[in-house]
């Protein structure tokens, strides 16, 4: 089984459904044999390298409502995140533009430590208040992450991969993905959403036998959240 999943490294829903997709990746009988690919999908491809401000009054901005509604929103993924083991401080998160860190995914992928740097930028950026978009702190990232450093260098210098960022992207778009996280199982198959370890984990049993799970919205199904306190982040 393969099962591909569309995120963003700046998007806290995405982080929680790795979390929530591992918990239902390990209670699959046979969740050794499934692969897992991360793929590339950007919320706002026209975001500068880095973003000063407030994060309360630019998601206010990003979704055209108050700061009050807003903090709500960022209470809620708190939250959610804390249940699932993580602690996000979106007070000293520093967004950017993501394009050289899925990048840098794709090296990861290939040299096999893709999990690995995806958590690590995950962290970095939702925990720790590392400028995702700059050079600086993704070579930080990757280097923790077990990635060499000259190949890190060599990516970062140079436009490595970033033919196979597009290709995801195009992808997401053929798929008619709005909103991130979006799992596709084989390629059939789409689970839109930081869905419970449970709903994931029945989903790909489901998946396995071919039938067609409960929550099945098809790879090609659209996914239009109002806002990013429903389980996904839409696109800016």
């Amino acid at each position: 089984m393969l099962v591909e999943i569309w995120s963003d490294v700046v998007c806290p829903w995405c982080a929680i459904g790795k979390v929530r997709f591992e918990q239902a990746l390990a209670g699959l009988a046979g969740g050794d044999d499934v692969e897992v690919r991360y793929r590339s999908f950007q919320l706002d491809p026209t975001t500068p390298a880095v973003i000063e401000g407030d994060y309360v009054n630019r998601l206010a901005a990003k979704y055209r409502t108050s700061t009050a509604r807003a903090q709500a929103m960022i209470d809620l993924m708190t939250a959610q995140a804390a249940a699932e083991g993580l602690a996000f401080d979106f007070s000293a998160a520093r967004p950017g533009n993501t394009f050289d860190a899925h990048r840098l995914l794709h090296l990861a992928a290939d040299r096999g430590v893709q999990h690995t740097l995806k958590g690590r930028l995950l962290a970095g950026y939702l925990s720790e208040g590392a400028a995702i978009g700059t050079h600086d702190a993704l070579r930080r990232l990757a280097t923790e992450a077990g990635l060499d450093g000259a190949e890190i260098d060599a990516v970062l210098g140079g436009d490595a991969y970033a033919e196979a960022v597009r290709a995801d992207e195009r992808q997401a778009r053929a798929y008619g993905i709005a909103g991130v996280p979006f799992f596709v199982i084989d390629r059939r198959y789409g689970v839109s959403g930081a869905q419970p370890a449970e709903v994931l984990r029945r989903v790909m049993e489901q998946v396995r036998h071919d039938a067609p799970p409960a929550t099945d919205q098809g790879p090609h199904a659209g996914h239009d959240p109002r806002d990013c306190a429903d389980g996904s982040c839409a696109v800016a």
